[in-house]
């Protein structure tokens, strides 16, 4: 049958019919049923280069491109397949039938697999290299996508059906709202698009675009939700949808809509129709995008049609506003300023809209609205102020738009009223904030508070080049820390630094020679650590590598922001750890080998504390070059029948052997030596050294023992040799029926691994707002990757940092640390912070005694109630005038009682400095 598969001569006839001169591959030949597939590499010829003409088939160099073909001998007879996609699970088709025929080689499809990641890999970082506006882009379902990435086997066709908005046309697909990129859809090029569709077909394709985004344009983002408006045809009330970009501008969203409805450009106004209400009339002729003219998703628009030629009126319709301007409100606040008070016994308590998921900016936006020196400030004629030529701002756009909301907020007027602007502005400047997704709202304050600064910063600076400052060399702080904030003041000089921000003073010690550096640094909110400890409790099993005792879990004490090598040093000195052995950590996940922890500088911030931890404990001569780890796993007879679905429990057991081939007593031999201290001392059959043996070759085995497939976790049966890989563990996996549970008390520590830390009580915490800050300032090792350089030892050090204050600011905004992200976890602290709401005192913290008593009162707070994902932002603030608390629940506001504005909810607090009579009178005179 081999010798029919090499008959050329035949091949050569048959594809002389119907081929014209092409390069061959034959990929394999089916010689019969009994028989199987027999791979091209057991062919004598592999590749053929055929010539029609001569009739000739010659040898053709291996790595040229070349066309595939599978050959089938059933009854003398040669069938020729074309291929459908080579290499993996390849389908063929014949050529005069029809007829599809599949086959799969598990090695050729992960070969398969692992060249498409390639390909993807490649034309990623191609695209990456050319960002251009406009580059197509599509949407993958996240689903689908990662198991592609992380499949042995092939996945599926493309499925975005997960995605696609169940209420939309099937002609037009559109996507269901809020989706968040890398949790349900990720974004590929269009160039791997192609790729992945070529090898696995499927769809719908969902396509975007690159688009140009921020002040400078310089910030690329794929426009997933183009906006979506709603159209109102004046003519009948009919209503329908416009779908296209941010950055389309007025004319293009003119031409949209006029041909869709069939009426001349010149016949046709469109209304900004925010709330059913016209509002603006915009430019057909205008250039502004869509983003700039303040149009949002889901936005209402109206049409207008002048039966009328309007062509000659057409440079008259810029932008024309209809009723009360949004200045207005300035204009009326500084009127009734200056006499009439008649309306304004409730200013400063109007709602804000809830847009779509905006409860996070309201809630920050409110908290700003009742601080007391921004309403002073952005009351009055601010815009002097305004630094255009700033590249860092956004040429006083946001802040002008921040500047109208607080007028509207202190307005006369009783009703709610929708952000819309405001909102429109922070999504050109933070992209991210863009769309309808839920975000942190002391992430949106952060980024306002810094925008503001620049918009206003006095200094004409273009460049802000770093001023690094001298070393104290023994100068008093005083001297230094002025130093150090005049040249931050040359550099930021603005309102908001001259109220937000305040200066740390951080010493470092060296913990080998003892010398101290100080520095002095600005600062503009404080993030507190609810977690008051510095220090965790880390449970972990060590096990024997070499079997000579049983395994024994240990509780140590570790810096929280240590790493691993902490841990283990920890672990070594509680276990007795010799100088010549080591110990190799794993994180056990079902029963297997998830991963080994071998960085020393990995963060103890990445193991969670319901991981369970194993430490093999080894000596240094066992860990040597030519050595190789080997897993032992076991699987109980019992629980499951042999194959894929084998049940594996307890821990596996890790020991270094050596890289040459081990016969089947060596392996066993190994196990027995493993599972030694396990061995009861006695059983109820009496000894079992003799009963229970498998037979390898011609050996007697004391132990079944199986091979584990990498891939599909299945078991095979075990050869009589192993030869383990030198560059990864060898599993292997270990039978257990009833004689080897008699024999080895695997209850012992099989099936009761501990976790990391286990919590003692469900009962929420309770800590006071004190112990957080003096956690947060309390002196601390540097983090594994943080360390400093120390000039008397002349090398890098892990130093040990304090800190300190050396001057608070006016206004205090105070986070409390309640979100915790890691690479495999997010969660919400609920712990209940006691927070001060009069007399907080902070004057002990601050080591500049020169700067008198500081003492706040709250002002303001910041809630968030519920999870990560469905979570609800509200805001309490206190009316100065009134002396009383309000609830500022998007456009709801109803008053509070101050008893009760203590809650688990409370995220960011705002506090105002409170001056003694003597230090506000000294103020007033400077």
């Amino acid at each position: 049958m081999r010798s029919l598969c090499n008959a050329w001569a035949l091949l050569t006839t048959t594809l002389g019919n119907y081929l014209s001169s092409m390069i061959v591959t034959v990929v394999a030949c089916l010689s019969g049923k009994d028989d199987g597939w027999i791979p091209s590499d057991n062919l004598d010829k592999g590749h053929l280069d055929y010539d029609k003409e001569e009739n000739t088939i010659e040898g053709r160099e291996r790595g040229k491109e070349s066309s595939v073909f599978l050959l089938e001998f059933r009854d003398s007879t040669l069938s020729i397949w074309g291929f459908s996609r080579l290499p993996h699970c390849s389908t063929f088709t014949d050529s005069s039938t029809s007829k599809k025929k599949t086959i799969c080689d598990s090695t050729m499809e992960t070969n398969a697999l692992e060249d498409e990641r390639r390909i993807v890999t490649e034309l990623i970082s191609e695209a990456g290299d050319h960002l251009k506006e406009g580059n197509s882009y599509f949407v993958i379902s996240h689903r689908w996508y990662t198991s592609w990435e992380r499949c042995v086997t092939r996945p599926g066709p493309i499925d975005n059906h997960d995605l696609i908005d169940s209420q939309s046309d099937a002609s037009d697909p559109q996507l269901r709202r809020n989706l968040e990129e890398s949790v349900d859809y990720v974004l590929v090029p269009e160039q791997v698009w192609n790729k992945l569709l070529e090898w696995y077909t499927g769809g719908p394709a969902i396509q975007r675009k690159l688009i140009c985004q921020g002040f400078q344009r310089d910030s690329y983002t794929v426009e997933v939700y183009p906006l979506c408006l709603k159209l109102t045809d004046g003519r009948d009330g009919s209503s329908s949808t416009i779908r296209l970009s941010k950055q389309a501008s007025v004319s293009q969203l003119y031409e949209v809509v006029c041909s869709a409805r069939g009426v001349s450009k010149e016949k046709a106004r469109i209304w900004d129709y925010f709330e059913k209400k016209k509002s603006v009339l915009l430019d057909r002729s205008s250039e502004r995008t869509l983003e700039d003219s303040c149009l949002q998703t889901d936005h209402d628009i109206l049409l207008e049609v002048d039966e009328h030629d309007m062509s000659s009126a057409g440079n008259e319709l810029a932008i024309v506003p209809v009723g009360p301007t949004r200045s207005d409100a300035m204009k009326t606040i500084n009127d009734d300023a200056g006499g009439s008070s008649s309306g304004f016994e409730k200013r400063g308590l109007r709602g804000l809209d809830n847009l779509g998921n905006t409860c996070f900016m309201n809630s920050s936006l409110q908290c700003l609205a009742h601080t007391p020196p921004f309403v002073d400030y952005f009351l009055k004629n601010y815009r002097d102020d305004i630094n255009e030529d700033n590249p860092y701002g956004t040429r006083g756009e946001l802040t002008t738009e921040f500047g109208e909301l607080l007028s509207k907020l202190w307005s006369s007027e009783p009703n709610a009223f929708a952000p819309h602007f405001f909102k429109t502005k922070l999504a050109k400047f933070a992209p991210q904030f863009s769309g309808y997704n839920q975000h942190d709202c002391h992430e949106m304050l952060t980024f306002l508070l810094d925008k503001l600064h620049e918009d206003l910063n006095k200094n004409k600076v273009k460049e802000k080049p770093y001023v690094e400052c001298k070393d104290s060399d023994g100068r008093p702080d005083d001297e230094v820390a002025e130093e150090v904030w005049n040249n931050h003041k040359a550099r930021n000089d603005s309102v908001i630094v001259d109220v937000c921000q305040g200066q740390y003073k951080s010493t470092l010690t060296c913990p080998d020679c003892g010398k101290f550096s100080r520095t002095f640094d600005p600062f503009m909110y404080l993030s507190l650590p609810l977690e008051t400890s510095l220090t965790r409790s880390m449970t972990v099993s060590v096990f024997y590598g070499d079997g000579n005792r049983s395994p024994t879990p240990y509780t140590v004490l570790v810096p929280k922001k240590g790493s691993l090598g902490d841990l283990s040093n920890a672990l070594g000195a509680a276990c007795g750890l010799k100088d010549d052995e080591s110990l190799l950590f794993a994180d056990v996940y079902a029963h297997k080998v998830y991963k080994y922890l071998e960085i020393s500088m990995l963060p103890l911030s990445e193991i969670r504390d319901n991981d369970r931890i194993v430490a093999y404990r080894f000596n240094q001569i066992h860990r040597g070059p030519g050595k190789s780890k080997l897993e032992i796993l076991h699987w109980d007879q019992k629980l499951s029948d042999f194959g894929r679905d084998a049940k594996i429990f307890g821990v596996p057991l890790v020991t270094y052997v050596n890289t040459e081939r081990h016969s089947g007593s060596d392996t066993d031999a190994i196990i027995s030596g493993l599972l030694s201290p396990l061995r009861r001392a006695h059983s109820s059959s009496g000894s079992l050294e003799d009963t229970n043996t498998t037979t390898v070759g011609e050996e007697e085995l004391s132990f079944s023992v199986f091979g584990l497939d990498r891939f599909s976790y299945s078991l095979k049966p075990l050869e009589s040799d192993v030869v383990p890989n030198p560059l990864s563990a060898t599993r292997l996996v270990v039978k257990w029926d009833e004689k080897e549970h008699e024999k080895y008390d695997s209850s012992s520590y099989l099936n009761d691994l501990p976790e990391v830390y286990k919590a003692t009580s469900l009962a929420a915490e309770e800590v006071s707002l004190f112990s957080c800050l003096e956690a947060f300032l309390a002196e601390e090792p540097l983090g594994a990757d943080e360390r400093s350089f120390c000039r008397a030892c002349q090398e890098n050090k892990r130093s040990n940092k304090r800190l300190s204050f050396w001057k608070l600011p006016e206004i205090l905004v105070v986070q409390l640390k309640r979100f915790t992200y890691t690479e495999l976890l997010r969660s919400k602290i609920d712990t209940f912070v006691d927070f001060p709401i009069h007399d907080l005192d902070l004057s002990k913290y601050v080591t500049n005694k020169e700067g008198g008593s500081y003492l706040y009162e709250l002002y303001a707070i910041s809630n968030h109630y519920g999870g990560l994902t469905g979570g609800h932002y509200t805001a309490y603030a206190k009316l100065m005038d009134e002396n009383k608390w309000y609830v500022f629940d998007d456009s709801r506001v109803t008053a509070i009682d101050e008893s009760k504005i203590k809650t688990k909810a409370a995220y960011v607090l705002y506090y105002r400095r409170v001056r003694s009579e003597s230090e506000a009178s000294s103020m007033d005179e400077d």
